[in-house]
């Protein structure tokens, strides 16, 4: 007897849920325990990444309150009660808590006369690749500050020569130094050129552009701004 083609179709279906469920459970049976491992894996490293933001979170919230706290004690005079957690912040990961410790470690040297000490501090922060270059600029200029009476000319002119370049936000600090250091090397017009730039550069602040042009001028070096000038810029 004939199967008629409903029941046929019906027939197939059946068998072909059988065969699904049967490879289905075949699977099962050889990769379940994988398959488990495999998502208790994704479930562990979710969790310690949830964990690691927080702990971070948690650190940075911490190292802020021990920079507060080594301000305050600045503030009020017990420097003594600074050093331990500027000391600490000297080896945080965070790039902006460990430059601030040891710029302010620097400072509490320079206060103190110990002009070498200062500049290895501040070297320490210029020579940080991970930190960002605004702040190895200003650490590089500051060493120089600290320990410029103890350098060659011409170390100071190649450590500050791409800083002292009108636009950059250090040419007023960098420049002088190199132009002084031209005039110590007997380069007379280089120190002038740079004089004279630096007077002219409103960027620059008022006090030190002062200097500029007086140095400039005794120089042979025409810094004063005229008014023509000043509207072409």
């Amino acid at each position: 007897m004939a199967i008629p083609p409903a029941t046929n179709q019906e027939f197939l279906r059946e068998v072909d849920d059988e065969l699904r469920r049967d490879r289905m459970t075949s699977i099962w049976t050889r990769y379940g325990r994988l398959i488990i491992a495999a998502l208790l894996g994704v479930l562990v490293l979710f969790a310690a990444y949830l964990f690691w933001r927080n702990y971070q979170a948690n650190a940075a919230g911490r190292e802020g309150e021990q920079l507060q706290a080594a301000y305050d004690a600045l503030a009020a005079g017990r420097t003594a009660d600074a050093a331990k957690p500027l000391d600490a912040l000297t080896r945080s990961s965070s790039d902006g808590h460990r430059a601030l410790a040891l710029f302010t470690q620097a400072d509490i040297l320079l206060q103190k006369n110990e002009y070498k000490a200062a500049a290895a501090k501040f070297g320490a922060v210029a020579g940080d690749d991970d930190l960002a270059p605004a702040f190895r600029d200003l650490a590089l200029v500051r060493q120089t500050v600290a320990d410029y009476d103890t350098l060659a000319p011409q170390v100071v002119i190649d450590r500050l020569r791409p800083l002292a370049v009108p636009g950059n936000a250090y040419f007023g600090s960098a420049g002088e130094m190199v132009a002084a250091a031209y005039l110590r090397t007997g380069r007379r017009d280089l120190a002038g050129r740079l004089f004279g730039q630096i007077a002219r550069d409103e960027n620059v602040p008022a006090t030190l552009r002062q200097r500029a042009v007086q140095m400039a001028g005794l120089l042979g070096v025409d810094a004063v701004m005229q008014d023509e000038d000043r509207k072409a810029r």
